[in-house]
């Protein structure tokens, strides 16, 4: 979602500059729920205070919700399919390179200089490796940024 997101509120309507998408990513990564909705539900009440943030949240929650609604009441009778399960096989490269994506495209910004570097390789290795969890990493990223990265 976050390359479609960026696509409409930063280049097409210019709703938000990419440096302040950046920021609402890494806020809505923070808060709890679909980075989607509170995103939409942020960008809404930028552009039309109280009733865009219910209609923007409304529009995202809305059709989602009805697809799969859709999907889970056909789902079982077709989940043995085998042609089902190629196309969601098939689906998780397609996936995984939305991520990449993404993280690139945020990665543009947000990696800076080499002390923004030095975080994003330290918080990777602190989840990869040593298995901290997400959370801990972001307070850790904050603490680092608070002390390594004031202007």
């Amino acid at each position: 979602m976050i390359p479609l997101i960026e696509k409409e509120i930063v280049q097409k309507y210019h709703w938000l500059t990419i440096e302040q998408f950046t920021e609402l990513i890494a806020i809505s990564e923070m808060t709890p729920g679909p980075i989607a909705v509170n995103s939409a539900t942020f960008v809404g009440y930028k552009v039309a205070k109280f009733w865009g943030a219910v209609g923007s949240t409304l529009g995202i929650v809305l059709p989602s919700f009805l697809v799969i609604w859709f999907i889970a009441s056909v789902f079982f009778s077709f989940q043995d399919n085998q042609t089902v399960q190629a196309a969601f096989r098939g689906l998780k490269p397609a996936i995984l390179a939305l991520i990449v994506i993404a993280a690139l495209t945020v990665g543009k910004v947000t990696i800076s200089d080499y002390r923004s570097l030095i975080i994003f390789i330290l918080v990777v290795a602190g989840i990869w490796f040593l298995k901290i969890h997400p959370i801990l990493a972001l307070i850790i990223s904050a603490v680092f940024g608070m002390v390594f990265l004031r202007n």
